[in-house]
């Protein structure tokens, strides 16, 4: 490990603090987008239209923070591109897939003749589903070093189920938030069946992640770093409490036409996310293949970094405007889209 003080020290923490904010900030809010995908064919054919457009204005943009993230992987870190890409080829190919299917039939959806707007519905939920589940099996192969046998298979598996709930919870409680009407009352009732298995996704990487590796086990369970940390599972378990007693209370509030608290539950849902993504990133820390290459192993040289580094300071400003504006023009209510 090069002294942090030097620019091969530092240089790789920086990029890898970089990528970690573009993939959260791709989980979070391409997650909800995903999950409304996830949720379309629950929904009546009457709700559908305005489920899509309550994402309209923002699913496009959001996954510039995943284009961000694999981008900064690629340059920052080209040998731990090439290792982590290449072993989860399959997954990421199908994910791609995903993505690309979904955003077909996003356009198309709202075009198609009445006989044919079904078929794109089920297209924009199978894309959405098959992305959320490759990026959950993508994190759990990576958990587990990129082991591939049936046992690793099936946990990676499972974290992909529990991904695509996580993403389900966040497009549920984001249509609690933006929609009214029976629509959002079902979406209270969506969130409440997600939330058990994205509590049980979280849960397995929690476990598996400490017996994958001593090193890893030994960050959590040595003294006094075990009290330290002690925050961030009571937070998660706390957001879940909170998450649990507002969609309880939300549909006689709803009910009765009252709005008040219809933005917490989302609110927790973000807040469960940043907390299991901390915790994660804890672990992993500081390498970017467990336990076999680390930041400073997999980094270009500094030279290469200062220059990526200025086109970061760049770009990563405008996105966040981006963000923010669309997020202030296009707060409150969903309405239903417009195609002249």
């Amino acid at each position: 490990m090069p002294e942090l003080g030097t620019p091969e020290g530092w240089l790789p923490v920086v990029f890898l603090a970089l990528m970690g904010v573009a993939i959260l900030a791709y989980v979070v809010l391409d997650g909800f987008d995903l999950g409304v995908g996830i949720l379309l064919r629950a929904a009546p054919e009457g709700d559908r239209d305005l489920m899509v457009a309550s994402i309209g204005p923002f699913w496009d943009a959001n996954e510039t923070w995943l284009v961000l993230g694999v981008g900064i992987l690629l340059v920052a870190f080209p040998l731990a591109h090439g290792q982590i890409l290449g072993a989860l080829y399959l997954p990421v190919a199908l994910m791609l897939i995903g993505l690309s299917l979904r955003g077909v039939a996003f356009e198309f959806r709202v075009k198609a003749r009445a006989e044919h707007k079904p078929a794109w519905d089920f297209a924009f939920f199978g894309g959405s589903l098959l992305a959320s589940v490759a990026q959950g099996v993508m994190l759990g192969l990576t958990i587990v070093g990129f082991r591939h046998d049936a046992a690793t298979w099936a946990f990676a598996l499972f974290i992909g189920a529990g991904l695509a709930a996580g993403y389900a919870l966040l497009g549920a409680t984001w249509l609690v938030m933006k929609t009214h009407g029976a629509l959002q009352l079902a979406a209270v009732r969506w969130a409440q069946q997600a939330k058990w298995l994205t509590g049980a996704g979280i849960g397995a990487v929690s476990l598996a992640t400490p017996l994958v590796s001593e090193r890893i086990a030994g960050k959590w369970f040595s003294l006094p770093e075990f009290f330290m940390l002690l925050p961030i599972p009571l937070a998660t378990l706390l957001l879940f409490f909170i998450l649990w007693r507002a969609l309880a209370r939300l549909p006689q509030r709803l009910a009765d036409g009252n709005e008040y608290g219809a933005w917490v539950p989302f609110a927790c849902a973000v807040g469960i996310f940043i907390c299991a993504f901390y915790g994660l990133a804890y672990s992993l820390f500081p390498y970017l293949v467990v336990d076999r290459t680390t930041i400073w192993d997999a980094a270009s040289a500094p030279e290469s970094l200062m220059i990526i580094l200025v086109g970061a300071c760049v770009v990563l400003p405008v996105i966040l405007a981006y963000t923010v504006f669309a997020w202030r023009v296009f707060g409150g209510k969903a309405r239903l889209l417009s195609y002249g």
